[in-house]
């Protein structure tokens, strides 16, 4: 995923970035990190970091658990983002470094990661290339993470972590001493997969700025914006009927940021079969990996 650099700032075309930017970006980072190995540590549950007497306790007794996860879902978010961080390069579009997204609550300790890029200097072809690499990228390390972690993990009836349909095709595939409606017991790989698989299916949304509105607009170009809008209007009539209130917010941040894709360059190239292909068949990565009720907790 990745969002506009704001107008009052450049990117040149070389590797440096402003000294500003980086030291906000490492800090990003290291509290990402930590936020993660807490949440690895206490067992992927709904506290708040500072406030229960017992995370300190449990930290201690679990870091390597804790470690190996903070390890891992890193690992997934920081191939996700350099997918996209190198495709601009050699595209030669300003792209910023990630910037990682901590959350005090231990479910996963994060919200992935955005890059900033100067998009509008990108053409069809250079945007498409730009967005789908960001989620190709992720998937080759969330995917065999998750497989690890479900050939690994003890079998469970049930878990707060619902399974996308791609995911249960892959349970299905290797531990069929599993019922069709069970799950495994989570881990630091599975975890890590899981949160690359709901990352994933959420930017591959055809909407807005994500990555899935990007490859929609360099696919149909403005008329990319009645597909963004479709969607959006298909979202609030789930949220009404399933009473999925959970995604309120998201949709809410979608309609603020601008639900449109904004313009792109135009060089008048169309992007290829190939290209053409690949985008109309990653529409179905976010049908595979997206979860409409991702947490069950009541």
């Amino acid at each position: 995923m990745h969002e506009p650099l704001p107008p009052f700032e450049t990117v040149s075309r070389s590797p440096r970035q402003p000294p500003a930017r980086l030291r906000m970006q490492s800090l990003l980072f290291v509290v990402t990190c930590l936020t993660t190995f807490a949440a690895g540590a206490v067992g992927w549950e709904p506290l708040l970091l500072g406030v229960d007497p017992g995370i300190a306790e449990r930290i201690a007794m679990y870091w390597p658990r804790g470690l190996a996860y903070a390890v891992a879902v890193m690992a997934v978010l920081a191939a996700h983002e350099a997918g996209h961080f190198i495709a601009a390069r050699i595209h030669g579009i300003p792209a910023t470094l990630p910037f990682f997204i901590p959350v005090p609550i231990l479910l996963t300790g994060t919200m992935g990661a955005v890059i900033g890029m100067e998009g509008s200097r990108a053409s069809r072809r250079q945007l498409f290339d730009i967005a789908i690499a960001g989620p190709l990228a992720g998937l080759v390390v969330a995917l065999p993470l998750l497989a690890i972690g479900m050939r690994t993990g003890d079998a469970a009836a049930a878990s707060p972590f619902a399974l996308p349909p791609l995911a249960r095709w892959i349970l299905a595939a290797l531990r069929p001493d599993i019922a069709a409606t069970g799950t495994v017991v989570p881990n630091a790989a599975f975890m890590a997969g899981w949160v690359g698989l709901l990352v994933t299916g959420l930017n591959m949304l055809p909407v807005s700025q994500l990555d899935g509105g990007h490859i929609s607009a360099a696919l149909f170009g403005r008329r990319g914006n009645w597909v963004a809008r479709g969607v959006l209007l298909a979202a609030i009539a789930a949220i009404v009927v399933l009473g999925a209130y959970n995604w309120v917010v998201m949709v809410v941040v979608v309609a603020l940021i601008g639900v449109d894709h904004p313009p792109i360059r135009d060089d008048g190239r169309p992007l290829g079969p190939l290209r053409t292909v690949l985008g109309i068949l990653s529409f179905l990565i976010p049908v595979v990996t997206f979860m409409p009720e991702p947490l069950a907790l009541g």
